[in-house]
């Protein structure tokens, strides 16, 4: 299932990575991360809940604002 999620806390090209690599290393696919909206979008298998994706960005320390089915 596709997945918007809302991150502030990014203001560099680091944090871009930072942010993709956490959601790649929860099983995500084709991530995409934009710095100038703070939107990520991933393929999030629906066995992968909202409060683990909320934790996993929070713990490469960036805010989770939303997280949208697309």
């Amino acid at each position: 299932m596709k997945k918007k999620i809302y991150v502030e806390g990014m203001n560099c090209g680091h944090c871009v990575n930072h942010v993709s690599e956490a959601l790649k290393e929860i099983g995500a696919k084709d991530v995409a991360v934009n710095l100038e909206s703070k939107i990520a979008t991933a393929e999030i298998g629906d066995n992968i809940t909202d409060d683990f994706i909320k934790a996993a960005i929070e713990d490469a320390g960036y805010d989770v604002v939303k997280i949208e089915k697309v």
